[in-house]
C-alpha cells in the first residue's frame, strides 16, 4: 500500500470516528453542539485534525446529517425492502423503526426528531437538509400505502393524512421511549393496524 493510500485510509477512519460521535452528540444535544472542540474532547482527536477534515462547522453539521441518514437507511429502510411492497413492507418499516428507536441507534433516540424542531424556524442549509430527510421518510411511508391501495390490500384512503398520522405516532413514541415508557410500542403497532383495518 502506498503512502498516499495509507493517508487516505487514515483520513477515512478519522472521518468515520468523528461522524459516529457527532450523530450521538446531535441526537442528545442538537446539531448546534456538534463542533470541532466538542468532537476533539470526546474522541481524543486533535481539533485541528477535525477541522482539516470538515473545513467549517456547517460542513461538519451537514456531514453529520448525511451520516445519520445513511445509518437510518441501513437500519430501517434497507431491511424492510425484503418484504413485499404494500402492507407487508409498511409493517416491516414500522418494526425496524421500533428497533431503531428502542435500541436506540443514536444515544439520544431518533436523530430526526431530536433536530428538526430546533431548525424548523431557522432557514438555511441545515434546515433544508433535515427537511429533505424528513420528506424522504414520509415519501417512503406514503409509497407503501399507495402500493397497498393499488394491490387492493386496503381500501382507498387519504394517503397524506395517513402518513401524517403514522409519523406523528412515531415521533410521539420516540419521546415516550426516551422517558422509559416501553408500553408505547404496543400503541404504535395498534395505531398502524387500526389505520390499515379502517382503510
Amino acid at each position: 500500500m502506498s503512502i498516499t493510500d495509507k493517508r487516505l485510509l487514515k483520513g477515512a477512519r478519522a472521518r468515520e470516528t468523528a461522524l459516529r460521535r457527532a450523530v450521538d452528540i446531535a441526537s442528545l444535544d442538537g446539531l448546534d453542539d456538534v463542533s470541532f472542540g466538542r468532537l476533539a474532547t470526546d474522541t481524543g482527536m486533535s481539533k485541528a485534525g477535525i477541522q482539516t477534515l470538515f473545513r467549517s462547522k456547517e460542513v461538519l453539521q451537514l456531514a453529520t446529517i448525511d451520516y445519520a441518514r445513511e445509518m437510518f437507511i441501513d437500519e430501517v429502510i434497507r431491511p424492510a425492502r425484503e418484504a413485499a411492497p404494500g402492507v407487508d413492507r409498511l409493517r416491516s418499516l414500522i418494526e425496524h423503526w421500533i428497533d431503531y428507536a428502542k435500541t436506540p441507534l443514536f444515544e439520544g433516540g431518533c436523530f430526526r426528531v431530536a433536530n428538526i424542531a430546533r431548525f424548523d424556524s431557522k432557514p438555511g442549509t441545515i434546515r433544508d437538509a433535515l427537511l429533505r430527510n424528513q420528506q424522504e421518510w414520509l415519501d417512503t411511508i406514503g409509497k407503501e400505502l399507495r402500493n397497498a391501495v393499488a394491490s387492493h390490500e386496503i381500501a382507498e384512503l387519504d394517503i397524506d393524512l395517513a402518513v401524517f398520522q403514522i409519523d406523528s405516532v412515531l415521533c410521539a413514541a420516540n419521546t415516550a421511549l426516551r422517558l422509559g415508557d416501553e408500553d408505547v410500542i404496543a400503541k404504535v403497532r395498534r395505531t398502524v393496524e387500526n389505520l390499515l383495518n379502517t382503510a
